[in-house]
């Protein structure tokens, strides 16, 4: 769904009003071009962090630029040795190729430097012991700054582990890269798969595909993989 009309009855107010869900975008947005595959609008997600204390990791996607580090994600300091982290689910399988690291209202709190791992895992949510592909080595970042450094890519990732050292926050991380051919098709799938019948079959049409075989491809769904004529190129 693109829209929600909330009705009250018969007048009155309402203090607050939230939908809770995932963002499903739509391939043909994403597809042959260059996006930002962490974005929570396009369907990136924080799956896990070491620390959240101050603020919450989930707001390094969100769209736009923070207003303050409370918008951003920032940690409790450490006293440990170690350094903080968080994963990130991209939007689907995907070749990055730049990373944005956004330091803005972090002056004293800003971490002192920035790496970036990546791992292939579709299917799952890889721990801190999976398989992480140095993408990024330790980076000297600086307070109150966006940074864009170019990741050492030498295949597909689904997911990116991102460290600072040893602790701070963030205002916003974006990866900017291409899905891969497998990555577009499953978010092709998921998003045909998430289509309102009516919609749907628009769609159907605009590809060529009308009559009885409109009517087996709905009756199908949810589909493992999308047919070949709806993935975009």
């Amino acid at each position: 769904f693109t829209h929600v009309r909330l009705s009250i009855y018969p007048d009155g107010g309402v203090a607050r009003f939230r939908v809770y869900g995932e963002p499903v975008p739509d391939p043909r947005d994403l597809a042959g071009m260059p996006c930002d595959l962490a974005a929570l609008e396009n369907g990136g997600a924080v799956v896990g962090c070491s620390d959240d204390f101050y603020a919450k990791a989930y707001h390094l996607l969100y769209p736009g630029t923070a207003r303050t580090a409370g918008e951003g994600w920032e940690t409790s300091r450490r006293r440990d040795g170690g350094h903080d982290w968080v994963t990130v689910r991209l939007a689907a399988v995907a070749v990055p190729r730049v990373v944005e690291v956004d330091t803005s209202h972090f002056r004293g709190n800003a971490p002192d430097r920035v790496a970036v791992f990546g791992a292939l895992d579709p299917s799952g949510d890889p721990g801190p012991d999976a398989d992480w592909t140095l993408l990024l080595p330790p980076t000297r970042v600086q307070p109150d700054t966006r940074h864009r450094f170019p990741v050492q890519t030498s295949g597909t990732v689904s997911h990116l582990r991102v460290e600072i050292h040893p602790d701070g926050g963030m205002a916003r991380f974006r990866a900017y890269g291409e899905l891969a051919p497998e990555g577009l098709d499953a978010l092709t799938t998921r998003w045909f798969n998430s289509l309102p019948d009516k919609y749907a079959r628009t769609v159907l049409a605009e590809r060529g595909i009308t009559g009885s075989e409109v009517d087996k491809l709905l009756a199908a769904r949810p589909l493992t993989s999308a047919p070949e004529a709806l993935v975009p190129h």
